[in-house]
């Protein structure tokens, strides 16, 4: 297990983590409306499945919301 820091949270996760993996640990089912940034890096979800996550790395969750 390695830990990682999603949204300011520690987290443990398996070695062979990707991004595709934080959602379901935030219980967030649909992916619609998020963005995900790597050490201030945002990646694009295609590349979720195979962003693997390394020890110490910062994960920030957004969510769009709407509003006026």
């Amino acid at each position: 297990m390695i830990e990682v820091s999603i949204n300011q949270q520690k987290f443990q996760i398996h070695e062979t983590g990707t991004l595709a993996d934080v959602l379901p640990l935030l219980e967030i089912q649909q992916a619609d409306g998020i963005a995900i940034a790597v050490n201030g890096a945002v990646i694009p979800r295609t590349e979720w499945p195979s962003c693997a996550l390394k020890p110490g790395d910062r994960v920030f969750v957004i969510r769009a919301t709407q509003g006026g």
